[in-house]
């Protein structure tokens, strides 16, 4: 079965399905479709959750014996499978396919990856996922679409947007769906609920630190090492909290990596660009950015940033503060690509 993010809340009144993939590149809803599909298997009596991450090293073996140790007495289990590239090779492919084939009746089966082009789509890994479960695919909201978007969000939250807050709205964001989500948190707790205008969101949304998310990722991507901890320093004391850094810090490192391996792949950089849609005012950095680091790097930046969201949530005791200015500092530093 293959279906739109859009479609997935009705399938899933319908009831869970063995295994599910979530496959896209826009990193907000991606989430949203797989804290959607827990919460239906939380409700279905699945009380448990294993994660793994497929990042360099990744021991396939370790997918093929998840669940395996669960007593007769055990609650239902959720194994999930995070692709860092959506590239999971012949040994994962075919460790996926197996896993799928096997499926006992108390597991779920979850895989995230990033966007899947044609080729992967085709890929036997892939259809054994839609024909056992569900393919979901997670599609970008186009510029036409985004007012729209944008709107529905803002009322959903209690808000009343005039057409001049909601295009204000539309041009401060530039079509990230995470600062535009952030951006209407804010102004929904600056505002309160009720009719607002242009003047309201621009009020709402200057009254931070003066730097957001994007600026911070954009230094840090860009090779600017002291103006990215600074603005880090600045969503430190001015209390943004932790989890919003680390899901965009996730996302452009996911973005990242999909871009190295496909040089490493023979395909051209603009090309590539083009496809996981990277807006023309940042394509020098995101080059800059891909020509000081190995793909290798990217893997390891994304294991940190996985733990930091742990971290973030409250799941472990690390520091997510301290594993970000980790990731920041070593995307920011210069490097030599090895030939």
């Amino acid at each position: 079965m293959k279906i739109s993010e859009k479609q997935l809340s009705s399938r899933l009144n319908q009831g869970l399905l063995p295994c599910y993939l979530v496959a896209g590149d826009e990193q907000l809803l991606l989430q949203e479709a797989l804290d959607d599909i827990r919460a239906a298997a939380r409700r279905a009596g699945f009380g448990t959750r294993e994660v793994l991450e497929q990042t360099t090293g990744f021991n396939w073996d370790e997918l093929a014996s998840a669940g395996s140790n669960m007593s007769l007495f055990s609650e239902s289990q959720i194994i999930e499978l995070r692709l860092a590239t959506g590239k999971p090779g012949v040994k994962g492919s075919s460790t996926i396919v197996n896993f799928v084939e096997n499926l006992q009746p108390d597991i779920l089966f979850i895989v995230s990856a990033p966007y899947l082009n044609r080729n992967v789509l085709t890929a036997k890994w892939v259809k054994v996922l839609a024909k056992h479960g569900c393919l979901v695919q997670v599609w970008p909201i186009g510029k036409r679409e985004l007012p729209k978007w944008i709107t529905d969000r803002m009322k959903s939250t209690g808000l009343v947007p005039d057409t001049g807050a909601v295009q204000l709205m539309v041009d401060r964001v530039e079509g990230n769906l995470l600062a535009a989500q952030q951006e209407i948190e804010k102004l929904r707790l600056v505002h309160g609920e009720g009719p607002v205008n242009a003047g309201d969101v621009d009020a709402a949304v200057s009254d931070s630190s003066r730097f957001d998310v994007y600026k911070l990722l954009d230094a840090a991507v860009g090779g600017d090492a002291i103006r990215a901890i600074r603005i880090l320093d600045s969503f430190q004391t001015g209390g943004l909290e932790p989890v919003i850094l680390i899901w965009a810090l996730t996302r452009e490192l996911r973005t990242l990596a999909t871009l190295a391996d496909s040089i490493r792949s023979g395909i051209d950089l603009s090309v590539s660009m083009k496809k996981v849609r990277i807006w023309k005012n940042r394509q020098a950095i995101i080059r800059s950015c891909i020509g000081r680091h190995q793909l290798e790097e990217f893997y390891s930046l994304i294991k940190i940033a996985r733990a930091a969201d742990a971290a973030a949530k409250g799941q472990t005791q690390a520091d997510p503060w301290q594993l970000a200015t980790q990731i920041i500092l070593r995307l920011a530093m210069s490097r030599t690509r090895t030939p």
